[in-house]
């Protein structure tokens, strides 16, 4: 598994919905278009972080959308309103660069097993919304509301 280093090449279709969030300074990070954005529970229940694979995804943790944008770069000795980034939200429909699906999953639940690979697998991933459709080597997912990532 590979976290994001650079910003992903994504793709939408249809209408674009998006949400400006205050991003949560507890820890310095740096965040990637393409990055699922989650509400860690345990660290803050306000403001979103950058889901990576040394995040503890617990059950009640939410994952509120997609980053739009980066890198956005934030400091812990940051002042948490001075950092805020535009996440794409649902009904979005956004395309990620994939292998893991086909057509024949079109429905299917989609997790992120780390910030840039989509997944099957429900344990320890937030959950990031429903298969839409596979096209170009694009997986298109359309995006859940704000959601618990009880599957973690």
């Amino acid at each position: 598994m590979t976290d994001l280093s650079a910003n992903a090449p994504l793709r939408r279709l249809g209408q674009e919905y998006t949400e400006e969030w205050t991003l949560d300074n507890s820890a310095a990070q740096t965040i990637y278009k393409g990055q699922p954005m989650i509400l860690d529970i345990s660290e803050d229940t306000v403001y979103p972080r950058g889901f990576v694979t040394a995040t503890v995804v617990d059950a009640a943790d939410i994952f509120v959308g997609i980053a739009a944008e980066g890198p956005v770069a934030v400091a812990a000795a940051d002042t948490e309103t001075d950092n805020v980034i535009t996440v794409y939200t649902w009904p979005t429909i956004v395309g990620f660069k994939s292998t893991v699906y086909t057509d024949a999953d079109v429905g299917d639940t989609v997790y992120m097993s780390d910030s840039a690979t989509l997944s099957a697998t429900a344990a320890d991933n937030p959950m990031i919304g429903k298969l839409h459709r596979v096209l170009d080597g694009y997986a298109f997912v359309q995006l859940s509301a704000p959601t618990i990532c009880a599957g973690a």
